[in-house]
């Protein structure tokens, strides 16, 4: 059995692309966890693997339009995702948000 390191630079990139791929099904598959949750848990959420594409295509030299990367991570646009699938964040999951970004902010 191979370590992950062992792997050529391209297998190594379709198992990551793949695993991308994986990550953004389980969150299609799972419309009713909201950003606002992943952002207090991970420090993440689906906007930011729109805005992570569009850094790494500039990275490479090319041009990838936010709401583009969206509509390919959301499964639709952005809009039409909002308007079907994000609930109003709660006062308790702002004050959370809140905490989580005031702990970030006292470690830097």
């Amino acid at each position: 059995m191979s370590a992950f390191n062992e792997l050529d630079q391209a297998t190594r990139t379709e198992l990551e692309a793949a695993a991308f791929r994986r990550l953004l099904r389980h969150l299609d598959d799972n419309k009713d966890v909201q950003n606002i949750d992943l952002m207090i848990l991970a420090d993440f959420c689906r906007n930011c693997l729109s805005k992570w594409m569009v850094s790494a295509a500039d990275e490479r030299g090319e041009s990838l339009e936010l709401e583009a990367a969206r509509e390919y991570v959301y499964g639709m646009s952005y809009s039409e995702w909002k308007e079907h699938h994000q609930a109003k964040a709660t006062p308790e999951q702002l004050a959370a948000l809140d905490a989580r970004q005031a702990k970030k902010d006292s470690q830097e």
